[in-house]
């Protein structure tokens, strides 16, 4: 892996290529990251590339007449995060994340990771949580098919026959049942990258990809092609 960056969702939208055809587009606000660590085979293990995205606060403590402390902005950069992004030079930052480059040797401590290393017509893989859709049915959940829906009918929207009678007289473990549906680590592979706006660091990418508006979105270089 050669290329990657931290992104936040902007949301979807549409635009039109040079013969009038329409696209749909998922708008990335991509970078910019910033380099937090160098990870080495001498100090590591392996070679790998910390980057930090989106700005934090510092934790803010207070300490009254009695030097008791009390923690006002309890979400900031803790003294051990602090630390660690002063030693690499940069702000604190909310998301922290490390890739694997095959050129990790080539990066320097706090330099900056934009929108502008991947191009219209890269193809990428995009990687968030996606959208929690709380307790659901093995209809919606699981696509499956639903019973009659006339007066006569007991069998409407369950899913179905949980398990033989005397043979194997259980439920077969993985079998679609209702359960809590999303709020799971989602990769879409083979994402065409439509347009790169350089300028705001923007990356508008074809179809839909995982995860709420303001998440964050892992964008990487496709590990296959079609």
């Amino acid at each position: 892996m050669k290329k990657a960056i931290l992104a936040t969702k902007v949301g979807m939208t549409q635009i039109f290529n040079e013969d009038g055809v329409l696209t749909p587009v998922t708008v990335l606000q991509a970078g910019p990251c910033v380099v937090t660590q160098i990870k080495t085979v001498e100090n590591d293990g392996y070679n790998a590339v910390q980057v930090g995205f989106v700005d934090k606060k510092d934790r803010i403590v207070n300490v009254d007449k009695n030097g008791k402390k009390e923690i006002i902005h309890r979400h900031g950069v803790t003294k051990a995060e602090k630390g660690h992004f002063d030693k690499a030079g940069v702000t604190g930052k909310r998301f922290v994340r490390e890739f694997k480059f095959e050129n990790a040797e080539e990066y320097q401590l706090a330099q900056e990771i934009k929108a502008d290393i991947f191009e219209a017509g890269d193809k990428v893989d995009a990687t968030a949580i996606s959208k929690g859709k709380g307790f659901q049915g093995a209809i919606k959940r699981f696509n499956q098919h639903r019973g009659p829906m006339a007066h006569g009918s007991k069998f409407h929207r369950h899913q179905g026959s949980n398990g033989a009678c005397s043979d194997p007289s259980r439920v077969f473990k993985g079998k679609g049942m209702p359960g809590h549906m999303g709020a799971k680590r989602t990769t879409v592979q083979n994402l065409e990258v439509v347009k790169v706006d350089a300028e705001n660091n923007l990356l508008l990418i074809k179809g839909a990809v995982p995860g709420p508006k303001k998440s964050l979105v892992t964008i990487k270089e496709s590990v296959k092609s079609v």
